[in-house]
């Protein structure tokens, strides 16, 4: 379970804000988290921390999670692949989990491709949890102005620092 307060505040906002539903709250509009820090920090565990919050709290959400490097291999164009109908998917999708934004190599594609998810998501309030490895002043050489803004606008933001934990257990094995 996430156990940083900007995470579980952040969960706690998007639960209250649930649209009521049969079966419980289901998930509505809402502010997206980013959160930043060096590798080894625990960006994912609270990331994924926060989509447990919110099942403890008994909202229903459909969610996916992908690694920025693994959605563009998904998007990437080939024989028999509708990779427009796959953004879309991710683009609507009442909670994504984007991880390691700013891992995978830089392109014009690349870049339009975020820009393209990212954008959809801030048009419709789509709540987001994105981490990355990026200080946030480097966000906007990386990812570009577009991005960088509407993440700016977007997100609730929690910087974790110290050590690489899984250094530090793989030396102590």
């Amino acid at each position: 379970m996430a156990d940083r307060p900007k995470v579980t505040a952040w969960a706690d906002q998007i639960a209250h804000a649930g649209r009521p539903g049969p079966g419980g709250p289901g998930i509505a509009k809402g502010p997206s988290l980013l959160i930043a820090g060096p590798t080894g920090t625990g960006k994912t565990y609270q990331a994924y921390g926060a989509i447990r919050a919110l099942l403890a709290r008994g909202v229903r959400l459909r969610w996916e999670a992908t690694t920025t490097a693994d959605l563009h291999a998904r998007l990437r164009p080939r024989v028999g692949h509708d990779a427009e109908r796959d953004l879309r998917s991710l683009a609507r999708c009442p909670l994504l989990l984007l991880d390691d934004l700013g891992a995978a190599k830089a392109s014009e594609w690349t870049e339009e491709l975020t820009y393209r998810l990212i954008n959809h998501r801030y048009e419709h309030m789509l709540p987001t949890l994105i981490t990355t490895n990026l200080p946030t002043d480097q966000l906007r050489s990386a990812l570009g102005d577009r991005v960088a803004s509407r993440l700016a606008e977007m997100t609730d933001r929690v910087v974790l620092d110290g050590t690489d934990r899984r250094r530090r257990t793989a030396s102590a094995a």
